[in-house]
């Protein structure tokens, strides 16, 4: 005799019960991205009157046009650029480098490379007011070691023309450790076969690493590229802390630039205007990184 089973039958709810379990957390990233986020948006279309009962009024986009035709957040923008392809280029190049040197054995590696690392572990308005004394054109040491050497001193971040250079040179020393562990791990990845083949092949250092170490480092050098290009853009603590713009408008960048705006002159709906301009240039950046890093693995 056969037994037929019938199948059960199930209610929506209980189709959709893994809802109840992903929820809390969806309505986390809501109160803690989305709505500040949609709140930004709705106070960028508008003015608000601080320290009066008036309401904000509505604008549209005046807010953005106004940002987008000014000549001072226009120079933050370039100004941003060129601080972010130097914070980034000369980390990734001295990051590669030096993971190349740690990832060889040798006697007091692991001491030397902890004692690389410990810039990174430094809090940023520390590690800020640190380099503004080293930094001073009178009392700082760096112009004491430019006088050992015979070198003329130096306004570092007191001038128009050294104060971008200066500010790349903290965060350089700051996240070059960062770009060198990535690299690493990426580095204890790669196949020895490979270099073994090509030693037998009778390939040089250099052979082996721009034909076979660069190729396979791509995607992590890309990697610790996106994340330090996002940092870049929106670095602000040493920035404004050792400058606070300055001196004139030299290393107002966009981030010192609405925070100014913000909470120096009051301009809240202005300012939510550059943050949504900033957000955008920052997923851009982004965008085009993971497109590169996606073309290179295929």
């Amino acid at each position: 005799m056969k037994l037929c089973f019938k199948k059960p039958t199930f209610s929506w709810a209980q189709k959709h019960a893994y809802l109840l379990f992903i929820a809390p957390a969806v309505l986390a990233m809501f109160a803690l991205i989305g709505f500040p986020l949609l709140y930004t948006v709705y106070m960028s279309v508008h003015k608000f009157f601080i320290g009066s009962r008036r309401p904000p009024r509505f604008l549209g986009l005046e807010n953005f046009y106004h940002a987008l035709s000014n000549s001072a957040f226009q120079e933050s923008v370039l100004r941003t650029l060129a601080y972010t392809t130097l914070a980034v280029l000369i980390p990734t190049v001295l990051g590669l480098i030096t993971a190349l040197v740690f990832a060889k054995s040798f006697r007091g590696r692991g001491l030397l490379r902890t004692i690389f690392i410990l810039p990174m572990m430094a809090t940023p308005v520390a590690m800020a007011l640190i380099w503004q004394m080293m930094f001073h054109p009178t009392l700082g040491i760096l112009n004491y070691l430019l006088s050992l050497v015979g070198l003329p001193p130096s306004l570092w971040i007191f001038s128009r023309d050294t104060v971008i250079p200066s500010l790349v040179m903290v965060d350089t020393w700051h996240s070059t450790p960062f770009m060198m562990l990535i690299i690493l791990g990426g580095i204890a990845t790669l196949p020895k076969e490979l270099f073994e083949a090509a030693t037998v092949d009778g390939s040089s250092p250099i052979q082996k690493f721009w034909y076979i170490t660069l190729p396979l480092l791509w995607p992590y050098i890309l990697v610790a590229v996106l994340i330090r290009t996002i940092d870049a853009l929106k670095a602000f603590d040493h920035i404004y802390v050792m400058t606070q713009g300055g001196p004139g408008n030299a290393s107002l960048t966009m981030n010192i630039y609405l925070y100014l705006q913000a909470f120096a002159y009051y301009h809240i709906g202005y300012a939510s205007a550059v943050v949504l301009l900033f957000f955008c240039l920052i997923l851009l950046f982004s965008l085009l990184l993971l497109y590169v890093r996606r073309k290179i693995l295929l």
